[in-house]
């Protein structure tokens, strides 16, 4: 219930426009909250925009004083049976939306797995093979099998094995002189021993360890075929292509991350010219 600006002897003024009630004597005046003074009182309409901006479009949100933190006590007019009945289902899918959607969103996450995991057994296996296999597999064995398979492979990509390789380079590498002749500056001794940044923490290499996990069973595939012809069962030959490619990949990439590891170590910061203010 609004207070009854009258009873106030002093000129009532609006802290939003900052209009007094002899500017427009027709206003409706409300004093919604403890505060005392010029920031008593505020005019109807103008407050209800100050919660139209606060609220955002959402009417049941809380409002309150930016002065006192006194919450405003919002009413509505009370609503029609068909209203309220509409009203309610309204809010009951407000709710239950972002649950359906989670669901939607794991469920077409799960079946994709699926659908990966079952192109995967025929790609590994033979198509021929690989249909003959899940046919006589245990439908319930299919789905709970099936979708771990990229599970399991996004889990090895994890597995950064190269970075233990290169540690026990790095520790031993002075007692295997055989190694520098091979790889040249690959045990060199650096002046400092420089920073190097996790690489989970970068969204990228997130990224670079999915699409290579997913697509590594392909890759393994091609692999076998090239390099392992001879081998007649296609499970085996691309388990062998798999091998083939993490070993060559990965001495490679060892050798790739001690030079990059070698350069941020002799790196020099050159001293400053006048030429370059210039």
């Amino acid at each position: 219930m609004n207070a009854n600006p009258a009873a106030d002897t002093q000129p009532l003024s609006c802290w939003v426009c900052f209009a007094t009630d002899e500017d427009d004597r027709t206003a409706e005046w409300v004093r919604p909250c403890r505060c005392r003074g010029s920031t008593k009182w505020v005019h109807q309409a103008c407050l209800q925009r100050w919660v139209d901006e606060k609220q955002r479009g959402n009417s049941t949100a809380r409002v309150s004083c930016p002065q006192c933190n006194a919450e405003y006590l919002i009413v509505f007019p009370k609503l029609g049976p068909v209203v309220y009945v509409l009203d309610l289902f309204d809010r009951l899918i407000s709710k239950a939306c972002p649950f359906a959607a989670a669901g939607i969103m794991v469920g077409s996450i799960y079946w994709t797995a699926v659908t990966y995991g079952a192109v995967t057994v025929m790609q590994v296996v033979g198509h021929k093979e690989g249909l003959d296999v899940m046919e006589r597999a245990d439908p319930l064995f299919l789905l709970i099998g099936l979708p771990t398979i990229p599970v399991m492979l996004i889990l090895g990509k994890m597995i950064r094995w190269e970075d233990y390789v290169l540690r026990l380079w790095r520790k031993y590498s002075n007692k295997l002189q055989i190694l520098n002749s091979i790889f040249p500056g690959i045990g060199c001794p650096v002046p400092r021993i420089p920073a190097e940044a996790s690489p989970l923490a970068d969204h990228v290499s997130a990224t670079r360890i999915l699409c290579g996990a997913l697509v590594f069973p392909t890759i393994a595939t091609i692999v076998g075929k090239l390099m392992f012809s001879s081998v007649n069962s296609n499970l085996q030959r691309t388990i062998l292509g798999g091998i083939a490619f993490v070993a060559v990949k990965g001495a490679f990439k060892v050798y790739f991350k001690q030079q990059q590891y070698q350069r941020q170590a002799h790196r020099k910061i050159l001293n400053f010219t006048e030429a370059e203010e210039a």
